[in-house]
């Protein structure tokens, strides 16, 4: 599970880096400045997740516990609904899109609760002393 969390993160922090090289090289000017700040914060919080998933990663070799893997998937939901979300309204979808992103920044906050409780919940197995 952490290679797949690991995947998914670099996949998503690509996709942030092409999007943000697209606002600021393409949509400035075609966007109004609102919309582009829309987009903007859409690829912020989508990077800060991308790394968060990479934390997920880690979390998930160290401690093999369910809570990982839960934080992991809120995560990539947070992604899709609230920066997909703000994506859409930037690109002028209807209004009450907006009403969705909610949902996808309560995703965000829940995976990383959900993660600090399974860092504090999960026990680490004595690593065994090498040998001389």
């Amino acid at each position: 599970m952490d290679r797949t969390f690991f995947v998914v993160g670099s996949l998503f922090a690509l996709m942030g880096v092409a999007a943000g090289a697209f606002g600021a090289h393409v949509l400035e000017g075609r966007l109004t400045p609102e919309s582009l700040t829309v987009f903007e914060t859409g690829v912020r919080y989508q990077m800060y997740h991308a790394f968060g998933l990479f934390a997920v990663a880690w979390a998930a070799g160290r401690w093999p516990g369910r809570t990982a893997a839960l934080a992991g998937w809120l995560f990539i939901a947070g992604i899709l609904i609230f920066s997909g979300s703000l994506y859409g309204l930037a690109f002028g979808a209807p209004r009450i899109l907006g009403a969705v992103a909610p949902v996808g920044g309560l995703a965000f906050l829940s995976g990383w609760a959900v993660l600090a409780a399974g860092a504090v919940a999960e026990r680490n197995e004595p690593v065994p002393a090498a040998r001389p």
